[in-house]
């Protein structure tokens, strides 16, 4: 478990300081696949509802939702976005935030739990500097889901999985937070254009 959780976080990490948008995808499957391998080994005692839960994050996170993703970004005018501005300062506060959410985690009564909380924060923490930094529509659509990925993490803590009907519903809303993101991203721009008197352009004032 140690092994899924470290692919997780590198998952998570590393795209931020050397990734580009185009590549989110890439980084996306890989922390749903870490993912359903944490999920898996915590309730594998579960066994029906483990399979389901394994299916609902393999089917939903790690295919279909990279799949629109993917195909958005492609029709995007910015494929070659950085997912964080490549400046020192910006790189500094990740690196900050990362440690200090690791912090958060270091009460934890365990090494596995303490390590899963750290987890937790630092995708939470990494979600919200990619929103605070990038106004771009694919790099906030890319931030709403690692804090979606991280609440999937998160139920790894508790003694007994969500009940299969949360599991559904949880994969519905990743499924319809990338599918209307994915939408927007990909749909050209068809707002008239104003000029700066706010007459539209063709248009004799």
């Amino acid at each position: 478990m140690t092994a899924a959780l470290a692919l997780f976080l590198l998952a998570v990490v590393v795209p931020v300081f050397f990734g580009k948008i185009r590549s989110a995808p890439a980084w996306l499957v890989l922390q749903a696949l870490a993912l359903a391998a944490i999920g898996f080994l915590q309730h594998a005692h579960a066994s029906v509802h483990a399979l389901a839960a394994l299916a609902e994050v393999l089917l939903v996170r790690a295919v279909v939702a990279p799949w629109l993703l993917r195909r958005a970004i492609r029709r995007h005018a910015g494929p070659d976005l950085d997912l964080m501005p490549s400046n020192l300062f910006a790189w500094a506060v990740a690196i900050a935030l990362v440690v200090l959410a690791f912090e958060f985690g270091a009460p934890a009564a365990d090494d596995r739990h303490a390590l899963t909380l750290g987890a937790v924060a630092a995708t939470v923490a990494v979600a919200l500097l990619l929103l605070a930094t990038s106004s771009a529509a694919p790099t906030q659509l890319v931030a709403v889901l690692y804090m979606e990925n991280a609440l999937g993490l998160f139920e790894t803590l508790l003694p007994e999985p969500w009940p299969l009907p949360v599991h559904v519903a949880l994969g519905l809303i990743y499924l319809g937070t990338v599918a209307v993101g994915s939408w927007l991203i990909g749909s050209p721009d068809v707002a008239p254009a104003v000029d700066a008197s706010g007459a539209l352009e063709g248009e004799t004032p």
